[in-house]
Order: C-alpha cells, then sequence, then structure tokens
C-alpha cells in the first residue's frame, strides 16, 4: 500500500476525509480512514462520495454506516510490540517447540499450509472464511505468501511440523512498506498442540528483534481470543477500526 493520503474535501473546498486507497473484495478500499472535519456529517458524506466502496474507520462512523445499510467485513483492533523500548527475552528467538515438533523457515507449498490453516478458522471462528478448498489456497494463503496482500514474507516466519513433516502451526510476517506486520498466526487445533501459537510468536518476535526490527503489528478481530495471548506477550493496543461495505448508490 503506497502511504500516500487521498484528501476528500466538500463543496466549500475544505477537507473532510483523508484515506490510504487500495483495494479489497474487488471493491475501492478507504483504509485507515479519518475525519477532518468533525462539523459535518461525515456518514452522509462517505455514503454520497463512496458508494460501493470498502471503508476502515473509527467504529462510531462505522456504525452509523451499518445502520444505513452498510455490511460489516471486519471490527478488528490494532496491536504493536515495540522491540526496542521493550525488548524481549534473549531466549525468546529460541523458544522451543513440544516434543515431535520442530520449526521450519515459511517455504512451504500454500497447499501444505492449508489443512492447518483451514482447522484453525473453523466455521464457528470470528475469522472463518467460506468456499471450497481451491478458493480458500487461491484467494486466501496463496496472496499472503506471495506477499500480494500485505507484503513480502519477511525471515522471521516459521512454521511449526511434526514427526511426518505435516504442517501444524504457523506464523507468517510480512513487510507492510517498511513496517513488520504479521500477518496470520495459526494452528491446528485438534492435535493436542495448545499453546503452540505463543510458542511461534516468542520466537519470531524474539527472532525479529535479533535482525534488528524496530517492532511488530498485527490486527486481531473483536471476539478472537488470541487477543489476550498477544496482550500477554507485549503487544499493546494501538488502534479499533470497523470494517463496512458502503451500500451502492
Amino acid at each position: 500500500m503506497a502511504e500516500d493520503w487521498v484528501v476528500r474535501r466538500g463543496t466549500d473546498g475544505e477537507p473532510v476525509l483523508r484515506y490510504l486507497l487500495d483495494e479489497r473484495e474487488g471493491r475501492p478500499w478507504a483504509d485507515l480512514l479519518e475525519v477532518l472535519d468533525e462539523s459535518v456529517d461525515a456518514a452522509a458524506f462517505v455514503r454520497a462520495e463512496l458508494p460501493g466502496w470498502v471503508v476502515s474507520g473509527p467504529p462510531g462512523l462505522g456504525q452509523e454506516l451499518v445502520a444505513h445499510g452498510a455490511r460489516v467485513l471486519r471490527h478488528a483492533h490494532t496491536f504493536r510490540r515495540d522491540l526496542r523500548a521493550d525488548p524481549p527475552p534473549a531466549d525468546w528467538a529460541g523458544t522451543p517447540l513440544r516434543e515431535g515438533l520442530r520449526a521450519v523457515p515459511c517455504d512451504r507449498a500454500p497447499e501444505e499450509l492449508y489443512e492447518a490453516w483451514r482447522a484453525a478458522f473453523a466455521p464457528d471462528h470470528v475469522d472463518f472464511y467460506p468456499g471450497e478448498d481451491a478458493r480458500v489456497v487461491a484467494e486466501r494463503i496463496t496472496p499472503l505468501l506471495e506477499g500480494e496482500v500485505i507484503g513480502p514474507v519477511l525471515p522471521s516466519s516459521l512454521l511449526a511440523v511434526d514427526a511426518e513433516d505435516r504442517v501444524v502451526a504457523g506464523l507468517i510476517l510480512t513487510d507492510r512498506d517498511g513496517l513488520p506486520w504479521i500477518g496470520d498466526v495459526f494452528r491446528h487445533p485438534e492435535r493436542g498442540y495448545r499453546g503452540l501459537g505463543a510458542d511461534l510468536l516468542r520466537r519470531a518476535v524474539g527472532d525479529a528483534a535479533e535482525r534488528g526490527l524496530a517492532d511488530v503489528t498485527l490486527v486481531v478481530s473483536e471476539g478472537n481470543p488470541a487477543r489476550r495471548v498477544y496482550e500477554s506477550l507485549g503487544f499493546r493496543l494501538q488502534e479499533t477500526s470497523l470494517t463496512v461495505v458502503v451500500p451502492d448508490a
């Protein structure tokens, strides 16, 4: 995503909104939207100026848009771990995985990640993604691994494999325009690996610190219990946003 802010102005020429322009679900996406003029009815302005767009912005604005027919895509919280002001313990980079598992680079084919990824985000999970197997691989896993969704995969990413060399968990750290960003953390929930996600987080965060990265950021959906894990590992809340699809004109 290019860090070039787009500013929308009212009929008087004064700035009303600004956002980063991208694409999501085949629609133009106003990401990180900010309201610059509180005297303007921002929800009405968005409905008039951005019909059919995906908008990510303050929850209050999103809720007003939902009241006028917008569809919610995600209610999310951004967390950041400062690796310089609050460096992780020295032994995090070498966090051992439980017996029978080993850590490997995140260089497997998307299909090898699919079983564990799909099991991690089952239908009752807040981040469940519907669709057939091939669609999930093509639309979610492959673009993430190829750097098309957020950015290139960084070396601190890793996978956990079992004695049969099957992927059972993973953490994918990406470069979002120079900002280290965790694109996904997942583990197979049915194989008795409770706590493995936290182990991978410690290992990746420790490795990122050793490589000189200043911080690591991630987004967690409202209602995802993993939030407690992130907070326990030193991630601090930065902002909350609601992403909606604005009704077409």
